[in-house]
């Protein structure tokens, strides 16, 4: 009599269902793990600028990925590589569309910080334009709920222009104290003027407080001449400041910044200079080691002793990269800079390599 290939097959069939959970299914976890080094020449791009230097300034990366079982076991073994649950990565409220839109927002004003800054250093020309107030998530049952969406730009509040975030604010104290509760919004959507009428109502988890039910933050354009382009499209969060802001500077002046040596770095650029605290810059100090950088600038953030008894392990930037650097036993160089001025300062120092 043939025997039956029944449960042969049924333990391949097992096999592939047990592989696919493995590979595919999602957890409510993150995995965090080195990126890549991205040369910022290639995303920035001075209108007749000085682009034959012979060193380069690159922004580092990490990579960020839903865990599934499979990733889950493999980052619990692997060295720099962290999971993270859901709270710690996306804000309260927050889907997976406002995270992104969030990003990307932290990168457009990495930009406009970092030429800015750099216009500023070089003392050159350039016009700063208060575009609106951007909605970057709304709350669940809130006013706004349904009518406005992560991205919208609020450019009028009731027939006025808005030329400022207090106006927003300033504006809806008025309805209240007026004892009206709808107010119109004109919002830039992908291009487009709407016009929404919103009710006001109380703020879902606040004390009381009537509102949109929004958070929100400012929006702001900068011509600068020459004219500047920067294209990273594929890149979100606020860490690139510091290199976009040193890229600029060394394609608007004569002279070579990076004096032949290959320099990494992160740290968030805000408007008077200072680097500030990033993520993830264990998992970049090592990306960087790989990518065979010389040097990186590491912000030294400033720890209280107030957070230092609280959280004992808590560490500045620049502590975190010193101790990885020994950790991986690069050769690279680790230099801490609080501003970007440190950052040219050392620059000004570093004797041109041979």
């Amino acid at each position: 009599m043939k025997k039956s290939n029944l449960p042969y097959l049924i333990t391949i069939f097992i096999g592939i269902l047990l592989a696919g959970f493995l590979v595919l299914y999602p957890l409510n976890l993150y995995v965090m793990k080195p990126g890549h080094a991205y040369n910022v020449s290639e995303y920035v791009n001075v209108q007749n600028g000085d682009q034959d230097d012979e060193g380069s300034f690159s922004l580092m990366t990490v990579s960020m990925s839903k865990a599934t079982p499979l990733t889950y076991i493999y980052a619990k073994f692997k060295d720099y590589y962290e999971l993270l649950y859901m709270d710690q990565v996306r804000q309260e409220e927050e889907d997976d569309e406002e995270y992104n839109v969030r990003q990307l927002k932290l990168m457009t004003d990495s930009q406009f910080n970092a030429l800015y800054v750099a216009f500023s250093r070089a003392h050159l020309d350039y016009q700063v334009t208060f575009k609106g107030v951007y909605v970057l998530n709304i709350i669940t049952g809130g006013a706004a709920d349904g009518l406005l969406k992560a991205g919208d730009e609020i450019v009028e509040i009731d027939g006025e222009r808005i030329e400022s975030q207090q106006m927003l604010a300033e504006g809806i104290e008025k309805k209240q104290a007026a004892g009206q509760k709808e107010i119109e919004l004109v919002v830039n959507r992908d291009g487009k003027l709407l016009t929404k009428m919103i009710k006001l109502k109380e703020i879902p988890g606040s004390d009381g407080r009537v509102g949109l039910g929004i958070v929100f933050t400012e929006s702001k354009s900068i011509k600068t001449d020459p004219k500047v382009n920067i294209h990273t499209e594929s890149i979100g969060g606020p860490s690139a400041g510091l290199m976009f802001t040193l890229e600029v500077l060394n394609q608007l002046l004569d002279e070579d910044l990076t004096k032949g040596y290959t320099i990494a770095g992160t740290g968030e650029m805000l408007e008077d200079g200072t680097v500030g605290r990033i993520g993830g810059i264990e998992k970049k100090v090592v990306a960087a080691d790989k990518a065979g950088m010389e040097i990186f600038f590491a912000p030294d953030d400033e720890v209280t002793e107030e957070v230092r008894k609280k959280y004992p392990d808590y560490i500045s930037n620049y502590e975190a990269a010193v101790k990885t650097a020994k950790e991986i036993g690069t050769t690279m160089k680790i230099v801490p800079v609080k501003t970007v001025d440190d950052a040219i300062d050392y620059l000004d120092k570093l004797q041109p390599k041979s």
